[in-house]
């Protein structure tokens, strides 16, 4: 997967004659995570903290001959043989960039937000569904405005399933992550407290993150939580609706039963009809939660029951970012 950099400057309005013909394998964000300089671009990104275009001459150092900059400085003159793409943001143009590359593709997407469990959630997927498909999905946690498209920009010809988290902490944060990640299918796991402070309200943030899934084929949820069932038919998301419930036996996902066994928990629910149960190595209720979305997901993709049931049974934890060890 490459593009030359006139396709890239085509992508952010540039003249494409005005560059070298160099090819683009890799976007590189953080100078220190440099792998293959001839075919890196690299964007200089500015935050309140940090200017990235410091590094640029470094990087050309390096090898690196393509950046994405919001100003050229002269100490740069004598880089006759690098191409400088000037715009106005660079993070703008490397979210440009990923949404132009998501478009090439028509693959079932998953994409998953929600204030805890998103990780887990993405993980679990990957081990339930790794079996049947060949899954591109995030790095770690990357679910930010940086992150995202750093993410969405592994798809190539030989995936059949991506699997992308997007995290929030501002209003608006969603919608410029909605065509970066295109999700075909959504997955909102719950609305906490997480970042509330830039919400007026637990509601705006629930919309807010709904944005994500403006246009998926379907939306997998939890339909006991009152909050979301009523923010999804605000949105006018119900067509596209997916509840999962411990309560209402109407759902499309009904768990009728969940028992707690020593060192793992036996879920009974009703699918189709049709009545099925698995296990999961964990007791604790957030499993249990992130294991039944997890579970509306892949019947949703036609996963068997039994299928299933084997990938609980051997479901690993994942190690956050707060991993408390002994010393």
């Amino acid at each position: 997967m490459s593009y030359s950099i006139q396709e890239i400057a085509s992508i952010l309005g540039l003249s494409p004659e005005s560059f070298l013909p160099l090819r683009i394998s890799r976007l590189l964000t953080d100078s220190r995570e440099l792998s293959d300089p001839a075919e890196t671009l690299f964007f200089a990104l500015t935050t309140k903290s940090n200017d990235a275009h410091q590094f640029v001459p470094e990087l050309y150092k390096a090898g690196v001959r393509n950046f994405v900059v919001s100003r050229i400085l002269p100490e740069w003159g004598a880089m006759g043989d690098a191409n400088f793409l000037k715009v106005g943001s660079p993070l703008a143009a490397l979210q440009a960039i990923a949404a132009s590359h998501r478009s090439k593709y028509t693959i079932p997407v998953i994409g998953i937000t929600g204030s805890n469990g998103k990780t887990v959630v993405k993980e679990w997927l990957y081990q339930l569904l790794g079996p049947r498909f060949n899954i591109v999905r995030s790095p770690r946690s990357y679910n930010s405005q940086i992150g995202v498209p750093l993410s969405v920009w592994q798809l190539d010809a030989t995936v059949e399933l991506g699997i992308f988290e997007a995290g929030m902490s501002l209003p608006g944060e969603m919608e410029r992550l909605e065509p970066i990640i295109r999700p075909t299918i959504g997955v909102l796991t719950n609305i906490g407290e997480a970042h509330q402070e830039n919400f007026s309200s637990p509601r705006q943030k629930c919309m807010e993150k709904l944005a994500l899934f403006i246009d998926a084929n379907v939306l997998i949820y939890n339909g006991d939580d009152e909050l979301v069932s009523a923010c999804v038919n605000q949105m006018g998301l119900s067509s596209q609706a997916f509840s999962w419930s411990r309560k209402n036996r109407d759902a499309h996902l009904y768990v009728s039963r969940v028992e707690r066994r020593g060192e793992y928990t036996r879920i009974n629910y009703t699918y189709q009809g049709a009545n099925h149960a698995f296990e999961i190595p964990f007791t604790d209720e957030a499993s249990i939660e992130n294991a039944i979305t997890c579970l509306a997901v892949a019947l949703y993709l036609q996963v068997s029951p039994e299928e299933v049931a084997h990938g609980m049974q051997s479901l690993e934890s994942v190690a956050m970012r707060l991993d408390l060890r002994q010393g």
